[in-house]
Parts: structure tokens; sequence; C-alpha cells
């Protein structure tokens, strides 16, 4: 497939971004409608900025996913106001991981139980996404997360990766992801052309204890960002073409993680879609 092949993925891109005071101003500047939106949650701000940006992106048109980490659902009737919201705005697709929120704000602990509850409910959004991992969670052993992407496979309808910058990695966990016959659609998770200087403004941006929590978890990609040449989008999609345009890989396409760096996001995808249409 090659450069056909890389062009379908980043025509069916997701962008990543955090409901920040300006991310809907932004959204609006810079992202086309047929770009997929979805919303983080944090565990220091809660549920309502992700829900109130998610449902006013929607009314602009957007397809939105609300991130619902089960870690912060107080309980039951919690997860059936929030379904009820979502669907009344016309959102369809929710993506839900455990979260990081320590405790939990409610009976909640992993993502699994919300699934199953959803079901329960008649299944509301047709759409349901969850997280897989390329490379090693920070708090999670190998073990568990295998066999929970196995036991959630029945409540989802497809994945999104966390962020892995190793093409070997990302290409052998693909294969695993098969081979454990996990036919669900992958969205690979990629970093976006991130700054570090606007990366480091962001996590301070996001709370003294929200942000010293991310650079604990993922001090590793800080360094990738920071060295020359240490990062960069095309080099890992170029290096992992093969495994990514594969059809026994399953990749539907990029959920791409713009750091809230919007309007540059949308530049180099542009830019790289140019470059492989010449």
């Amino acid at each position: 497939m090659g450069a056909a092949g890389l062009r379908a993925l980043l025509s069916t891109v997701r962008y990543e971004v955090l409901p920040a005071r300006t991310t809907e101003e932004k959204v609006l500047a810079h992202v086309p409608r047929d770009v997929v939106v979805t919303v983080t949650a944090s565990p220091v701000r809660g549920l309502e900025p992700t829900l109130d940006l998610a449902v006013r992106l929607a009314a602009h048109g957007y397809r939105v996913v609300p991130h619902v980490p089960a870690r912060l659902l107080r309980d039951d009737l919690h997860l059936k106001e929030i379904a009820g919201r979502l669907r009344e705005a016309g959102v369809d697709d929710v993506f839900v991981p455990a979260g990081d929120a320590d405790p939990p704000a409610g009976s909640y602990d992993g993502a699994l139980p919300v699934l199953r509850r959803l079901g329960e409910l008649g299944r509301p959004f047709p759409h349901v996404g969850v997280t897989g991992y390329p490379e090693s969670h920070p708090l999670i052993h190998d073990d568990i997360t295998v066999q929970a992407m196995w036991d959630k496979r029945e409540h989802a309808t497809y994945i999104v990766s966390n962020l892995c910058f190793d093409p070997r990695v990302l290409g052998d966990w693909l294969a695993r992801v098969r081979r454990r016959e996990v036919t669900l659609p992958v969205h690979v998770g990629v970093a976006g052309p991130v700054q570090r200087a606007k990366l480091l403004a962001m996590t301070t941006k996001i709370g003294v204890g929200e942000s010293t929590r991310f650079l604990t978890r993922h001090a590793s990609w800080f360094v990738r960002f920071a060295a020359p040449g240490g990062y960069a989008p095309e080099k890992l999609l170029r290096r992992t073409e093969s495994a990514l345009t594969d059809p026994a890989s399953g990749v539907a396409g990029l959920h791409l993680f713009t750091f809230n760096q919007i309007a540059e996001t949308e530049r180099w995808r542009r830019a790289l879609l140019d470059r492989l249409e010449g």
C-alpha cells in the first residue's frame, strides 16, 4: 500500500484535545468537520469540563468522543445521567479508560465494570473505545493489560493505543493483539508535532498535582521530544508503515495526541498529505 496506505490513515484521523479555556476556539479555527475530536478528562478537574466541551463541539457539527474514565464516575446514576446528556447532544461514541483518579470518585475502579453497566443500560453508544498498551503501563503489569483487553473485547467496538515511539514495539504489539484473536479495529496513538516548550507550558496549566503526575509517569516522552532529531511523527509513521498498512493489522486510523497544539497538528497533517500525493 505504501503512500496510499498512509494517506488513508491520515485521512481518518482523530485529534485528542484537552478541555482548556481556548480549546473550542482552536478546534473551530483549525479542525475540519470530518476530523473526529476526542476530549480528555482530568482527575483534578473532573468530568464536567470534558462533557461541556463535548456537547459544545457536537453542536458545532463535530463528531466528538468524550473520555469517560471509570474512576471519575460516582455511581451508576452518574453514569446513566452522563449517557443521557451525551446522547441528547448527539454523541454516539465514548472512550472508556480506567483513569488515574486516586482514590476513585466512586465504586468503579476499572473500565470493565463500566462497559458492562453500559450494556445493561441498553448500549446507549454504538461506538465504545478502550485502551491498548504497546509499551508497559507505568502502574499496571503487562499481563493485566493483556487480560483486560481480552475481557473488554465483547463490550467495546475499537481500541485506541497509548503512545509508542518505537516502530518495532508498535508493530510487534499489533501482531500480538491479532494472535490473541482480538479483532477490534485499532486507532494507533501517535504524538503530533509537539514542541517541548509548549508541552511543558501545557502541563503547567493543567494543575500542579496533575502536571507532576503526568511528568513522573511519562518522563521518557520528554526525553524524546527534547532530543535533537529525537522525535518526528512522520519518521515514526514511515518506519512503521508496513505494520500500519498491513490489512492483517486491522488499523482503522491514527489517533493524534495534539497536547492542544491543534493548529500545528493540522498544518503538519495537511503538509504530509500533500507530500504523499506528490
